[in-house]
């Protein structure tokens, strides 16, 4: 985790930084990344040694592009989500996965009425890791399990993010937003 230097927001509801970093990381998402790239690597060796392939062209086309498309959407999309960076400033709250920073969403203050923390946030609950949406839960992004912050927008939809020292993002965010006006773009 990241943080701005000139406060610390563990300091209960003294002065908040211009500009709060946060990160979640999980190494565990290299495993199924080394999986995605060996079935790409698969796909290459196939099609550079197609002399030995003996049952046709077909079949070879087919693997060769088989394990290409699967091996670099699973590298991809896992990839994407090995990490997720949470930047707040004073006008929006900004979330960044993997490190091309895709998929990304940017939520305006101005559209969020209330953030909590929550100390359990488990892939389980959401169906896995990754960006997430489940009817009667809202949207979410997680990368690991724990602690993590769970906007509720005016809108009526929640934004659960799993983030390393969530309590002060959420501090930040109520200090932030007990200096606007509910609803309005600043």
């Amino acid at each position: 985790m990241r943080e701005h230097p000139h406060a610390d927001p563990r300091a209960g509801d003294g002065p908040h930084p211009d500009v709060w970093t946060g990160r979640a990381t999980n190494r565990l998402q290299w495993l199924p990344a080394l999986a995605g790239a060996a079935c790409t690597a698969l796909g290459v060796e196939l099609a550079v040694d197609s002399a030995a392939w003996t049952s046709g062209t077909a079949p070879l086309v087919m693997s060769v592009v088989g394990c290409i498309a699967a091996g670099l959407l699973v590298l991809f999309g896992t990839l994407a989500f090995v990490h997720v960076d949470l930047t707040l400033d004073k006008e929006s709250l900004e979330v960044r996965c993997g490190h091309i920073g895709l998929p990304r969403r940017r939520i305006p203050l101005s559209h969020v009425a209330d953030a909590d923390f929550t100390a359990h946030v488990t892939p389980r609950h959401w169906g896995g890791w990754g960006y997430r949406w489940r009817p009667e839960k809202g949207t979410a992004v997680v990368v690991r399990r724990g602690e993590g912050i769970v906007l509720r927008l005016w809108d009526g939809h929640t934004f659960t993010i799993t983030v390393d020292n969530a309590e002060s993002a959420v501090r930040v965010i109520r200090a932030r937003l007990r200096t606007s006006t509910p609803g309005q773009d600043r």
